[in-house]
């Protein structure tokens, strides 16, 4: 399995000759205005885009349907692919695409298996204004688990201890409004994980949207005072 950070949650993975495009935000950087009530007023998204090639691209696979997922642009201009996203976004989702396949259990794309996973956007009633997110699990030769945006909760742990996966994707950032806990996984969830896994943990969605608070240099810094060595934290437009 090769994986690529193309930008905050924007994945390629490559697995067994199949590529996904996982969580697809492609409009320019600036191109939308700042997410309200948060800490900050920046412009989204804040930073550049780097090339993607959607031509090169077998599938898409959205963990839900907020903006910073999913956006216009990416809407406009993927064409022609399979599109793999939970039960309560399809509908939504064949508005802008011909071929979309809601997960609910298990299903098969080319030698590679996928499933849904538990995921919380957040604690208490944010979570569930938040609304519904999942994350995905790919069976090839080697076992992804990309967690979507979620904190740490017990569910979590359960696929990290069920699955063993060799490579675990996390949505860091802390993402957060003016009032209220982190609605992605916290410096200390990642730790967690990091600590329950075998697998490499792969920390992305930082230093792209307004509320997301927690730096590159924040996150590797907490793991550095915890001791904490199986994190990778990519740069955009970087290949692990």
């Amino acid at each position: 399995m090769q994986l690529r950070l193309v930008r905050h949650a924007t994945l390629e993975l490559d697995i067994d000759g199949t590529r996904f495009l996982v969580d697809p935000m492609l409009d320019p950087e600036g191109a939308r205005p700042p997410i309200q009530n948060t800490p900050t007023d920046d412009r989204n998204p804040t930073a550049p885009l780097p090339s993607v090639d959607l031509d090169a691209v077998d599938a898409v696979v959205v963990t839900h349907l907020h903006e910073d997922h999913l956006d216009d642009t990416a809407r406009d201009r993927i064409d022609g692919v399979p599109v793999f996203c939970q039960p309560e976004d399809a509908d939504d989702l064949e508005a802008s695409f011909d071929d979309v396949r809601p997960v609910s259990g298990l299903v098969e794309f080319e030698d590679v298996s996928i499933a849904a996973t538990p995921a919380r956007h957040g604690t208490g009633d944010l979570a569930e204004q938040m609304g519904p997110v999942t994350g995905f699990l790919f069976e090839g030769t080697e076992t992804t688990y990309v967690a979507g945006d979620t904190v740490w909760y017990g569910p979590v742990g359960d696929v990290l201890t069920q699955h063993e996966p060799d490579t675990v994707v996390v949505n860091t950032g802390e993402a957060q409004f003016v009032e209220g806990d982190p609605i992605t996984m916290s410096r200390a969830g990642v730790a967690s994980v990091a600590d329950i896994t075998d697998g490499e943990v792969v920390a992305v969605h930082m230093e792209s949207i307004n509320h997301c608070l927690c730096t590159r240099e924040d996150l590797r810094e907490h793991l550095d005072d915890e001791g904490v060595e199986n994190v990778t934290i990519p740069a955009d437009g970087e290949r692990v």
